[in-house]
């Protein structure tokens, strides 16, 4: 499963043709059809379309047409984002064979920066879920052991990625659903600043809550991928007019000056043992290169009623007239919403503007004692045996929310955070650290979590 090098390393040797989009496309697909049948990663692999768009990315090359660091190289989607001529199908039968007419904005982008699209990545149903084991397509299996899962929602995204099937995947992230996976299989995940990444033509679960992100290898690919897709949509009602930053010259800023927060309420309870050692092994690395550590005390947001109440309304009709489609956990927790009141609705989408208004005191105030950023564990446990929670049907939706109760939060606040791996179980199963920041400051929140992926490769 060893990949050729990262995109920030390939980038200059595909510009200089000493490596080429056909071989790195090759390779992956060559790595897809070996490991994809044990993790069930990938839904539809576009193996004929991304040769022709490594073929046509080669000769741009050659001719000097050079587009930046993701030119040539092999990407995938999660199954929920539109692709002209490719089904996109959300993991349900519902819409397992449906074939979208245009891309969603985030790939226009993708293609528009070079990279090639080699496939569609398996995902819990309607990203309605943190586990992935609840797909028309069946399970995804944690590259790190396959006996685990691989998260959710966004799982089959994470297990591409981690495996070196693909070098970065676009995932989208409701209530973690791409850090949660990212932790869990050993990856760099990050959801920028709700209004950072168009979400036009992604299938929504929480239009109030959804953001698309991205999963790659190292903080630098995640950075460039990030620099590709950010940026201001005037299409999408989500999107917000606030120029992106210059990602890439971010992560070599200096950190020195940099005050961080550490919330141990609510993000540090009932940890497990693994993780809560290896969290605080990160927080020692980190406190060397920062000028300030903090305890810090955040009231954290636990309801889910918004999400409840929209999920109901996306799939409401759907799911009237065609229940049989839906996977039954699925429609289960979709009907969940059905007797919220328009004016709970109204209250709690209120009370979340409130919060999200609030989120700005986190930071740079004499309350918070001015810190930067927070960190915390991306998740409370390693990635549970897929067979535990398939014993139990019961057990499944309680793990999910456990697996999800850090990541939560910073959809509620919309603030940008990013999941980099921080050490292993004894078992080998990853453990996952979250770097939070300021709205729009996806900025900060790379050079951090840049500095402490070099800090612990240099240890």
């Amino acid at each position: 499963m060893q990949s050729l090098g990262t995109i920030l390393e390939l980038a200059p040797r595909l510009r200089g043709r000493e490596i080429s989009p056909l071989e790195l496309t090759r390779a992956c697909l060559d790595r897809i059809e070996t490991h994809n049948p044990a993790l069930n990663a990938f839904i539809t692999v576009t193996a004929e379309t991304a040769l022709a768009e490594a073929r046509a990315a080669e000769d741009e090359i050659a001719r000097g047409q050079w587009r930046g660091p993701l030119h040539g190289i092999p990407v995938a989607l999660k199954d929920l984002i539109d692709t002209a001529g490719t089904r996109t199908t959300s993991a349900s039968a519902l819409h397992k064979d449906r074939i979208p007419t245009e891309d969603a904005e985030v790939v226009r982008r993708l293609r528009q920066a070079g990279a090639v699209i080699v496939g569609k990545n398996n995902l819990h149903e309607f990203a309605y879920g943190g586990s992935s084991l609840v797909s028309f397509f069946g399970d995804v299996h944690n590259p790190r052991g396959t006996a685990h899962i691989a998260g959710g929602s966004s799982g089959g995204s994470a297990a591409a990625v981690a495996a070196g099937l693909c070098y970065a995947a676009i995932g989208t992230d409701t209530a973690g659903s791409i850090r949660e996976p990212a932790a869990l299989c050993g990856c760099v995940g990050i959801k920028p600043t709700y209004g950072r990444v168009s979400t036009r033509g992604v299938i929504p679960l929480s239009p109030s809550l959804d953001h698309v992100g991205l999963l790659a290898a190292t903080v630098g690919d995640a950075a460039a991928v990030l620099q590709a897709i950010a940026g201001y949509d005037a299409l999408d009602i989500n999107s917000a007019d606030v120029p992106a930053a210059d990602y890439l010259s971010a992560l070599v800023e200096d950190t020195k000056r940099l005050r961080v927060g550490v919330p141990r309420f609510h993000f540090y309870d009932d940890l497990d043992g693994e993780v809560a050692d290896a969290v605080e092994q990160a927080l020692a690395v980190i406190k060397t290169l920062v000028a300030e550590m903090r305890e810090v005390k955040i009231n954290v947001p636990t309801d889910r009623t918004l999400q409840a109440a929209e999920s109901y309304a996306v799939h409401a009709e759907n799911a009237g007239k065609s229940p049989e489609l839906y996977q039954a956990e699925t429609l289960r927790r979709t009907r969940s919403g059905a007797n919220i009141s328009a004016a709970e609705y109204i209250l709690v989408r209120r009370e979340l503007e409130k919060a999200r208004r609030q989120a700005h005191s986190f930071f740079a105030s004499e309350d918070s004692g001015n810190i930067d950023l927070l960190v915390t564990p991306a998740t409370p446990i390693p990635a549970p045996l897929i067979a535990d929670l398939k014993k139990d049907p019961d057990a499944l939706r309680p793990a999910e929310l456990v697996l999800l109760r850090n990541t939560r939060p910073f959809n509620v606040w919309g603030l940008p955070a990013i999941s980099v791996p921080c050490g292993f179980t004894q078992k080998g199963l990853p453990i996952g650290l979250q770097i939070a920041g300021p709205h729009w400051r996806e900025d900060l929140v790379l050079r951090l979590a840049h500095a402490y992926e070099a800090g612990v490769t240099s240890i």
